[in-house]
């Protein structure tokens, strides 16, 4: 199984400030898709740039190899996008997963510059196609990678070195140095050895702490030792944690975070996009008691699949489990891993492990509950239950066509929202002033944006947005001298 060790000790006998000459215009500490889009936008701005990415070769590209889409608003067809999807339907749909939680100005900064991200991303090698079978509810806000995360990370790295980039890979900072909000250098680990590279200017675009089960364990308590790590295990957030030591401005909620329910089976690192699990809205969801305790129909899948990883972390031992039935099998992308299969739901419950009595009694009231009317499995269609403490509020049909099938749920953290504080260019804050030659972009800073909650894709757009603002930022300050 992958594992990642913390970032050895480091050697502050090798940091000296101003001593050598520097490596680039340009550092970037990430390799991900903020830190690829931060990279090429500052070489296009005539900079030279040198990028530090902490995995080796196979894994680099962070979450976003497993990422499949980017949500872009436009007010006409855009690509392979159909329909219109306005600036205020964006911003509304976001509004509604955050509950208000965001800045309303680099939020809305975000969804107009979308569009043009989404042409330059085109010009970079990325290409688009339209939304497939199981994902239709898409295929007006979001455009799909052909070939996945894996494709769009690849087209850039292929940029970059097309654009002279120097690229480090199982390049580890462990420490930075930044007095009066400006930064000198880093100092890193490559090939066993410690090296302090300096540069005139760096783009932080790092990732959060999601695969330190230590740190989760300080925000979330035990419960975070069951987590599964959707993401890459190589965000265990060492570089966020320098800067807010080093003064830099905070924002966020460290239990906030990007946590989607997942096949329990999955690894426990690195499953990705994979083990998602997309069968919720049209199934009866249950904790280990047998007992529902959440609306599985309170909206289309892209717009609240991304709470329910928190919702089952709630739940006793962190694990719930999902029931649907034959007419619902067909609605959903399928399963990495195949769902426990029984002609009768007695026998599924046993199977999961669940009480017998009480999960076929929750099942029956739900059953008995399910009122008339039309079913739209891609559209918020009004069928509900009517008398449950726990009420359904579309897509509620009885469990009542064998056969049954059965998933467990584990929560699933694919990125944190604790990161560091940025202005509308993408410029660090310390103590609400703007750092001299600090730029962050990507998960480390989508905090600003994301209070809580997620939209589908809307990562990729934050993280390709403020990547091309800071690297451009980044390569014009040392450009324009």
């Amino acid at each position: 199984m992958l594992k990642v060790l913390d970032a050895p000790a480091a050697d502050r006998s090798l940091i000296t400030p101003g001593a050598g000459s520097k490596v680039a215009d340009v550092l970037v500490i990430g390799g991900g898709n903020a830190g690829l889009c931060a990279a090429i936008s500052a070489a296009e701005a005539g900079a030279s740039v040198t990028l530090l990415e902490r995995a080796p070769v196979p894994y680099r590209g962070g979450n976003s190899r497993h990422t499949r889409n980017f949500r872009c608003s436009h007010e006409d067809s855009l690509g392979v996008l159909s329909g219109q999807y306005g600036v205020d339907e964006f911003y509304d749909d976001l509004l509604r997963v955050t509950k208000g939680n965001t800045d309303e100005s680099l939020a809305k900064m975000v969804i107009r510059n979308a569009p043009e991200s989404y042409e330059w991303m085109a010009r970079q090698g990325v290409i688009f196609q339209p939304s497939l079978s199981g994902t239709l509810s898409l295929s007006r806000t979001n455009a799909f990678f052909l070939g996945g995360g894996k494709a769009l990370v690849n087209a850039y790295y292929q940029r970059c070195e097309d654009l002279g980039i120097k690229i480090h890979y199982d390049a580890t900072v462990i420490d930075l140095h930044i007095e009066n909000k400006e930064f000198d250098g880093a100092l890193v680990e490559m090939n066993g050895k410690q090296r302090y590279l300096r540069a005139s200017s760096v783009v932080i675009a790092a990732g959060g702490f999601e695969a330190n089960k230590e740190w989760l364990a300080d925000a979330w308590g035990e419960a975070a030792k069951n987590f599964l790590i959707r993401g890459t295990p190589y965000n265990r957030g060492e570089v966020l944690r320098q800067m807010l030591s080093l003064g830099a401005d905070s924002i966020g909620d460290p239990t906030q975070c990007h946590a989607v329910a997942i096949d329990g089976r999955a690894p426990e690192y690195d499953g990705g996009i994979v083990t998602r699990l997309d069968c919720v809205p049209f199934s009866v969801v249950l904790n280990k008691h047998g007992q529902r305790f959440y609306d599985e129909g309170e909206d289309v899948w892209p717009k609240r699949y991304a709470i329910w990883g928190r919702l089952v972390a709630a739940q006793p031992d962190q694990v719930a489990y999902s029931l649907v039935d034959e007419k619902s099998r067909e609605l959903f992308m399928p399963s990495v891993f195949p769902a426990i299969s029984c002609n009768s739901l007695e026998e599924l419950t046993e199977k999961l492990g669940l009480p017998l009595e009480q999960s076929v009694e929750t099942i029956k009231s739900f059953n008995k509950s399910c009122g008339t009317g039309e079913f739209h499995a891609t559209e918020l269609d009004g069928l509900c239950t009517r008398g449950l403490d726990v009420e359904k509020t579309n897509w509620a049909r009885p469990l009542d066509t064998p056969p049954f099938y059965g998933y467990e749920l584990r929560p699933g953290v694919t990125f944190t929202y604790l990161g560091i504080n940025v202005d509308s260019t993408a410029r660090v804050t310390f103590n609400n002033k703007q750092a001299e030659n600090i730029w962050a972009a990507g998960e480390i800073m989508a905090g600003n944006i994301l209070g809580e909650g997620y939209l589908a894709g809307f990562g990729m757009t934050i993280g390709t947005v403020f990547g091309r603002i800071a690297g451009q930022q980044a390569g014009q300050y040392v450009t324009n001298g």
